[in-house]
């Protein structure tokens, strides 16, 4: 039983920073929440090789200013 909640618990978290990044879909058939954990690990690291760590949230820009 606890293992099974530790599952749902992962899955729950990375559901929920899928959401936060790429919306509730992998495509245009499949929510996020019919994924097995398996499945929203690999869309994960996907998602995390696809991506820079400084391209959207909480990331830095520039702002160039003629003086």
């Amino acid at each position: 039983m606890d293992y099974r909640k530790g599952v749902e618990a992962r899955r729950k978290i990375l559901v929920d920073k899928l959401i936060a990044f790429n919306g509730y879909k992998k495509d245009d058939k499949t929510f996020l929440n019919e994924l097995t954990l398996k499945e929203l690990k690999n869309e994960y690291r996907k998602f995390l090789s696809q991506s820079h760590p400084h391209d959207h949230f909480g990331s830095i820009q520039w702002i160039y200013r003629k003086t």
